[in-house]
């Protein structure tokens, strides 16, 4: 399938507008202005120092959340670029996507939650992004956070999962009900594409696996590789490997993007409103990509995610959090200024998971051992 979708009718041409009011820029649109305030951020600086998937003591060569997130925006700019969306809005969102992320992975959002539901709570780090963006990041003298557009704020929340009317109470100015736009549709996907292929390409130099059973799992990896070892028979499997996941990269998105335009045509949508208002997600993998993308996580999590040294891993970072947790839990004037005012006035807890989960990996680890010993 070949063609784009209209980026006159589809794309975010006009945006809702920003929390509070200021002149538009003489030469930067508002989502180009969105997406420098998120680069200039310290929460998007600090995902130098927050885990991917492999703790850095590995190698200085694996991924960690900054090089994923530059990976991630790569992927969704190229498909929304094919797809006539509005390109700087998508970047602005993918660029964003995981600064709300606290140290350590999935892990530690893991382990957040788990302290958090003692008070009938939840952490969850797209709303942890949300909070970061409108309070924590202060950077301008006429308001609180990056007083960013609507869409973005609304993308950063609602681009992995859709809210029902009254299902939360932070995503109730966001359109609950309604899908939001295509280009945040995109992030998801996009980000699939990005760890699925990465997580291998790590996993494999940390030796995790050889080529040849990515392929026993993967028919549509074994299809590829088939091709790159005709083509380059004496090139060393180090290479041949890096040349099948680039294929694999190509495969995964252009099934994004045709997917994506089976799936527009196929609902009969003709203009923005009408995505938001359709009963289901559009952005999408055609069949035989989900499928493909689907075999390598199910690989994946056997051979990686599961695997005793990154399982070893997720145990001694959960209980670091979990004792630091307890620490400023048990005497929130501990806490550092201006957390410790904030505590007064808002749930400990709250505060202590604020806190905790904007640390890096490193400054986690120091604070261990200079509190805890």
């Amino acid at each position: 399938m070949s063609g784009r979708l209209d980026g006159l009718r589809f794309a975010v041409v006009r945006s809702r507008g920003r929390r509070h009011p200021e002149p538009e820029h003489s030469y930067r649109n508002p989502f180009q202005r969105d997406r420098d305030r998120i680069v200039h951020a310290r929460a998007f600086r600090r995902l130098e120092d927050k885990t991917q998937v492999f703790p850095p003591d590995l190698s200085d060569h694996f991924r960690n959340r900054l090089t994923h997130t530059i990976e991630v925006a790569q992927i969704a700019r190229t498909a929304a670029a094919a797809l006539g969306l509005d390109e700087d809005l998508t970047e602005a969102l993918a660029l964003a996507h995981d600064i709300g992320h606290p140290p350590f992975a999935h892990a530690g959002e893991e382990e957040l939650d788990r302290q958090m539901k003692r008070f009938g709570d939840r952490f969850d780090h797209n709303f942890h992004a949300l909070r970061i963006v409108e309070r924590f990041e202060q950077r301008y003298p006429r308001w609180p956070g990056l007083n960013l557009t609507f869409e973005v704020r609304e993308g950063i929340l609602k681009h992995s999962r859709d809210f029902a009317p009254g299902e939360a109470p932070e995503a109730e100015e966001y359109l609950p009900g309604l899908r939001p736009p295509l280009e945040a549709q995109l992030i998801d996907p996009a980000d699939e594409i990005a760890y699925n292929t990465a997580d291998l390409d790590d996993a494999f130099s940390a030796g995790f696996f050889r080529p040849a059973q990515v392929a026993e799992a993967a028919p549509g990896y074994a299809e590829l590789a088939a091709a790159v070892e005709r083509e380059f028979p004496h090139a060393p499997e180090r290479v041949r490997f890096l040349e099948t996941l680039r294929r694999l990269i190509d495969r995964l998105v252009t099934g994004l993007i045709e997917g994506t335009l089976q799936a527009a045509a196929e609902a009969g949508v003709q203009e923005a409103d009408q995505v938001r208002a359709h009963p289901a997600r559009l952005a999408r993998f055609t069949p035989e990509a989900a499928a493909l993308s689907a075999s390598l996580k199910q690989f994946l999590h056997r051979w990686v995610y599961c695997s005793e040294p990154v399982r070893r891993e997720r145990v001694r970072s959960s209980a670091l959090i979990a004792a630091l947790f307890e620490y400023y839990l048990a005497a929130p004037e501990r806490l550092p200024e201006p957390y410790r005012r904030q505590a007064e006035i808002e749930p400990p807890h709250r505060i202590v998971c604020d806190y905790i989960a904007g640390m890096t990996d490193g400054f986690l680890r120091r604070t261990c051992r200079r509190l805890l010993g």
